[in-house]
């Protein structure tokens, strides 16, 4: 085990999360990121992340789970429609992040009119 884990809560999960784990929880299944997910008898559930933590890794179907949307354990064998993308984490100040093309304007060519009083 990391020595980490005692000193730093960005690394994964705190000791509290760690006991209550390992002591309550009961492993419900891992997504395409290696989020583990677990819940306990009172139904609470929780994720570990597999790297850094980062909330929006979790794919929508581990999202509805969590929050007690759906109660099926989320599969990679379910079907997916053709037009659903692949789940990206938020790329924001990465160089990855979403960048729309600039669009040239005419400053004469109004979208809108003005209201008059």
């Amino acid at each position: 085990m990391n020595l980490k884990i005692f000193f730093t809560w960005w690394n994964r999960q705190t000791v509290g999360t760690f006991l209550k784990t390992l002591f309550f929880g009961k492993y419900m299944g891992k997504d395409q990121f290696g989020n583990k997910y677990y819940k306990n008898k009172q139904d609470e559930r929780w994720v570990i992340y597999s790297d850094n933590i980062e909330a929006t890794k979790i794919t929508s179907d581990w999202f509805m789970w969590m929050h007690h949307t759906i109660d099926k354990i989320p599969d990679k064998n379910d079907k997916k429609y053709i037009w659903q993308k692949k789940h990206q984490e938020n790329k924001t100040g990465y160089k990855e992040a979403y960048k729309p093309t600039k669009i040239k304007r005419n400053d004469k060519l109004k979208k809108y009119e003005t209201w008059k009083l």
